[in-house]
């Protein structure tokens, strides 16, 4: 079937929702405090673990922190503390 066009003039309608979440990078990050996370370092070592808290500066606490390099874990740690100038993103874990 054919759907009715608008009048002449209206503007179209919005584009349909996007399938991930538009908010702010702040948000996100609130949201994951206490959640699972693996961050990504520039030299390419990832952090994985349960974020504790961050700043302003990204310095990130973690608890059951594991670092994996060249995606093989490597060592555990109870908690960790991350410098921000390090950290090339953090991302919510899938598990």
């Amino acid at each position: 079937m054919d759907t009715p066009s608008p009048p002449e003039g209206t503007p179209p309608p919005p584009p349909p929702a996007a399938t991930t979440s538009s908010g702010s990078p702040t948000d996100f990050l609130k949201g994951v405090v206490g959640k699972r996370v693996v961050v990504r370092l520039l030299s390419g070592v990832d952090y994985r673990g349960i974020l504790s808290c961050l700043d302003g500066y990204m310095n990130i606490a973690m608890e059951q922190t594991e670092e994996y390099v060249n995606g093989a874990i490597t060592n555990k740690y109870g908690e960790a503390f991350i410098r921000g100038n390090n950290v090339l993103y953090i991302s919510a874990a899938d598990n």
